[in-house]
């Protein structure tokens, strides 16, 4: 399961808690309220490990970018073939603006980076 979809279930397991828990404190039961909020703590700690784990390796990643020596804007006409383009250049790492590693590094547009210039 990727990082991506085990966030999504633990955030729903979250919600899922927390409706529980609002209908334990509406009955009054005490025994269960002190198990959803128990389940509640964990959920939220386990999500916020995870949520550290992603920015970790989305930096991680930004700075291997950044280190590399050469970058440019892709041109529309080799960003329609993508693949000769990739082939003629070794190493070759395209980030587009809008996915969160283009958002991260400020991207306006379509960028190409790579060891060696091309």
């Amino acid at each position: 399961m990727s990082m991506k979809q085990e966030l999504q279930q633990l955030k729903n397991r979250l919600n899922k808690s927390q409706v529980k828990l609002d209908a334990a404190k509406s009955r009054g039961d005490d025994l269960m309220v002190t198990k959803f909020t128990d389940d509640i703590d964990d959920l939220s700690k386990k999500i916020s490990q995870l949520t550290h784990k992603q920015n970790f390796t989305l930096n991680k990643e930004r700075k291997a970018l950044l280190d590399m020596p050469f970058s440019r804007e892709i041109t529309k006409q080799e960003q329609s073939d993508m693949g000769k383009l990739k082939k003629s250049v070794r190493g070759l790492v395209v980030v587009h603006p809008l996915t969160k590693l283009g958002k991260e590094l400020k991207l306006e547009v379509v960028t190409g980076f790579a060891p060696k210039q091309f």
